[in-house]
This record gives structure tokens, C-alpha cells and sequence, in this order.
């Protein structure tokens, strides 16, 4: 596997290494130990979650604060997404910084989203299947989230904002201004 940093200090791309034949092909989705030593931290991986989601479904910018904080380590298994990650470590160097990276099923990149991190995607093909690892369980009083329109964020989101299909809940998200990011 490859780790590749990002100018967001602990968030990684990663890909994996593809050996392909005639059969199709075979890669270690994860490995503990390389896992680590990849991303400079010990990280204990507790729970996978999965979902479906069609063009232009846009999740997210969610995260969880205090003691449950979550990391992610995400993948699309089908189709293509643009995922978002927004650093919201108040004593951070990149406070309010983004990075997007274009997941696909057919690339097989993952993104590592450490703690304190706002997390997001978008669909980009008419579905996809998106897979991720947390390193925490989920608690709803420790859920938190930031509005995907943000000025201050200014996101491309690659897609015509009047197509996006966005939950009532994250519709009212607030800015990163007014979001409680307790770390």
C-alpha cells in the first residue's frame, strides 16, 4: 500500500496494491500493521458501516466530539464519489481547511480521516456503494455537523448545488462559526 499525506496534517489517500490476471484482481484492503505504520498512529478500527446512495446525494459534513470523536477510514466499492474532509481542530494550523479526493470503485483509493475532522461525499455517478471503518462507536449526543454551503468553506462540490439531494437534518447544519466542535 501506498500512504500519500495530504496538506491536512494526518489525512492520508492510500492505494492499494492491485495484483490483476485474467480472473480480475486481488488487494489487501486492510492490514492492521501497514495500516499504522502508514498513518504515524495507533488506530483500533471497531465498527464498518456501509451505504447506498444515488447521484448527487450528498452526505455529511458530519463528525462526533469529546470521548466519542470518530476517524474514518473510508472506500467507495461502487461508483465514484467526491469525499470531503474539513479540518475542525480549533488549535490546528489548517483550522478550516478542506481537503476533496475522488473515490471510485474503479480506482480503489481510501481516505484516512482522523479525529477531528468533519467528514462528507457527494455522489457523483448515478450510484454508489460506500464503505467505512471507524475507530469509535457512534454516539447521537456526541454528533455534530457543519453546513455543506459553508462560505467560509467554499467547497466545489463538482455538481449543480440546485441537484443535490440533501437530508432535512444536514439542511440545517450550521457554519463552522456557529458549529460546537468540542475536542
Amino acid at each position: 500500500m501506498k500512504f500519500i499525506p495530504t496538506t491536512l496534517e494526518g489525512c492520508y489517500i492510500i492505494e492499494p496494491k492491485i495484483i490483476k490476471d485474467e480472473r480480475g484482481y486481488f488487494m489487501e484492503s486492510f492490514n492492521e500493521n501497514t495500516f499504522q505504520e502508514g498513518v504515524h498512529q495507533e488506530v483500533h478500527f471497531v465498527q464498518d458501516n456501509q451505504s447506498f446512495s444515488t447521484k448527487g446525494v450528498l452526505r455529511g459534513l458530519h463528525y462526533q466530539t469529546g470521548i466519542h470523536a470518530q476517524a474514518k477510514l473510508v472506500r467507495v466499492l461502487q461508483g465514484e464519489v467526491l469525499d470531503v474532509a474539513v479540518d475542525i481542530r480549533p488549535d490546528s494550523l489548517t483550522f478550516g481547511q478542506h481537503i476533496s479526493v475522488v473515490l471510485s470503485g474503479e480506482n480503489q483509493k481510501q481516505f484516512f480521516v482522523p479525529r477531528g475532522f468533519a467528514h462528507g461525499f457527494l455522489v457523483l455517478s448515478d450510484t454508489a456503494t460506500f464503505f467505512y471503518k471507524c475507530d469509535n462507536f457512534y454516539n447521537k449526543d456526541s454528533e455534530g455537523g457543519i453546513s455543506y454551503n459553508d462560505t467560509q468553506l467554499n467547497i466545489d462540490w463538482q455538481f449543480p448545488v440546485s441537484e443535490l439531494v440533501i437530508s432535512e437534518k444536514d439542511h440545517l447544519l450550521p457554519t463552522l462559526q456557529h458549529a460546537k466542535c468540542a475536542w
